[in-house]
């Protein structure tokens, strides 16, 4: 059965042209949305668009963004109200490490890029979208954060301040909007994104001890596993959870999952 809950919505994802963001993407258009692929790969964000266009769900556009930049994530807001005619649902997705390092390591340009991607990205796109979605008494914010960042992991602190910044944003967001009919919440993912294979490269058995430490035994799939759920959030389903932090990681969370890399000395 074909799902149209998202019909007709216009939304924007950042980081959609790989992992997490790209999964949230197709789903979305799948699902009958009209989606804004933000992101600083071009010619991967535009093979993304024609695929997911071939498909036949909403309509998909490419807009450049780096969420770092202000100017840039204003841009991918007004793209999706000029060329949808409004801005419905965004999720802030787009992140980019430096691999990992001890908390006495991370410079202080480590720490604001970080900042930048994470909390500041969401804030600008937030309150950029924030009056048509009170104009229209409808809106969703999904933002993605990090199992890293709740457990505070070895070898990612720029990441997981971060990270941990945009989720009290976005529960504080979901409390005063709440009367707008807007929601705002968090999905801590464990996928098979670009940052895992990443981190996969130069830490092997840890990712093989995080992967067998999983209760259902494996990682998540960025389509199957985490779009279904930000679908859900950004329906009329969804419409009374809100503030709420939900671990689609195949219950990693549990227990604490596997994650001591080796840094090196200190």
């Amino acid at each position: 059965m074909t799902d149209t809950r998202l019909k007709g919505k216009a939304a924007l994802v950042t980081g959609a042209a790989d992992g997490v963001g790209h999964g949230i993407a197709t789903r979305f258009a799948r699902a009958g949305a009209n989606v804004v692929i933000a992101d600083v790969n071009v010619e991967r964000g535009e093979q993304v668009v024609k695929e997911l266009n071939a498909e036949g769900g909403g309509k998909t556009v490419f807009q450049l963004c780096d969420v770092t930049q202000k100017a840039q994530v204003l841009a991918a807001v007004e793209r999706a109200k000029t060329e949808f005619g409004s801005i419905d649902i965004v999720v802030n997705n787009a992140y980019k490490g430096r691999g990992l390092s001890r908390v006495q390591k991370t410079t202080d340009d480590e720490a604001q890029e970080s900042m930048n991607m994470t909390f500041f990205a969401a804030k600008w796109s937030m309150e950029a979208a924030f009056p048509t979605m009170m104009k229209n008494k409808w809106g969703r914010f999904i933002n993605i954060a990090s199992l890293n960042s709740v457990n505070a992991h070895m070898g990612s602190v720029a990441m997981n301040a971060s990270k941990e910044a945009l989720r009290a944003y976005t529960r504080t967001a979901a409390r005063e909007w709440a009367p707008h009919q807007i929601t705002a919440n968090i999905i801590c993912p464990a996928a098979v994104s670009a940052a895992f294979r990443y981190v996969r490269t130069i830490q092997p058995e840890m990712i093989a001890a995080s992967e067998k430490a999983n209760p259902m035994g494996r990682i998540g799939d960025c389509i199957d596993d985490i779009g279904g759920v930000a679908v859900f959030l950004a329906s009329e389903d969804a419409r009374y959870v809100t503030g709420n932090t939900l671990f689609v990681d195949g219950g990693s969370h549990i227990n604490g999952a596997a994650w001591s890399p080796d840094l090196g000395e200190e």
